[in-house]
């Protein structure tokens, strides 16, 4: 049975045209079932030039809702970063380490807050005493569902460190803290290839003196 979806309409800053955006699921079935859910739909959509579009089919990797959170010590303007091994690398196997921050899934009956915390302990060891809403924002929408909620942390990171992550997740995460001008330098030198990562830093080096100050009160 085909699903209809009504969003709402949309101005185009290229043509002014006004566009009644729809989207018609003709079929959604389950693919693959394992670690990840990849389900296959069949669909049609509204074109910007008016009419439907040919019918589509179109796979989509089920990740769901995310966190992800930059620790960040305004006392001592340092950020929290962590080292792990990523599957999605493996095709350069000498970058297949990646330099990211804190992250991980939104289970059932959490909120995006909850997870923060847990996971910054889980991966990082590290205690949230403050949390600000960096953004919101798809990851890779050409193929993937993940849609993540970004956070800036604020912690105490003089004892932060060492290995960390859950065993029966098979984690084996390398936690480090380094002085906020060492991330970016890191981030400008290529040693930083997680897109996360990347606008989490780029923020808070917009954002850092505000912060700072805002936070020291």
């Amino acid at each position: 049975m085909a699903v209809y979806v009504k969003l709402y309409p949309s101005t185009t800053l290229a043509t002014k045209a006004i566009m009644d955006k729809q989207l018609e699921i003709l079929r959604k079935e389950i693919v693959y079932q394992g670690f990840f859910r990849v389900e296959k739909y069949r669909l049609k959509h509204r074109l910007f030039s008016g009419g439907w579009s040919a019918e589509i089919t179109r796979e989509l990797f089920m990740r769901g809702s995310c966190v992800a959170v930059l620790l960040y010590d305004p006392d001592a303007d340092k950020v929290v970063l962590i080292e792990q091994f990523r599957t999605g690398a493996i095709l350069n196997p000498d970058k297949a380490w990646l330099v990211e921050i804190v992250a991980g899934a939104i289970e059932e009956g959490e909120s995006a807050e909850e997870v923060a915390h847990r996971e910054s302990m889980e991966e990082a060891g590290c205690e949230i005493l403050q949390l600000k809403v960096i953004s919101e924002f798809y990851t890779t929408p050409g193929g993937s569902s993940e849609w993540i909620t970004l956070f800036c942390g604020k912690v105490d990171s003089t004892e932060v460190g060492g290995i960390h992550g859950l065993d029966h997740e098979d984690e084996d995460i390398w936690v480090r803290t380094v002085d906020f001008d060492e991330s970016y330098r890191m981030l400008e030198n290529g040693e930083i290839k997680s897109a996360i990562a990347i606008i989490a830093l780029q923020w808070l080096a917009l954002n850092r003196k505000k912060l700072r100050q805002n936070w020291e009160q």
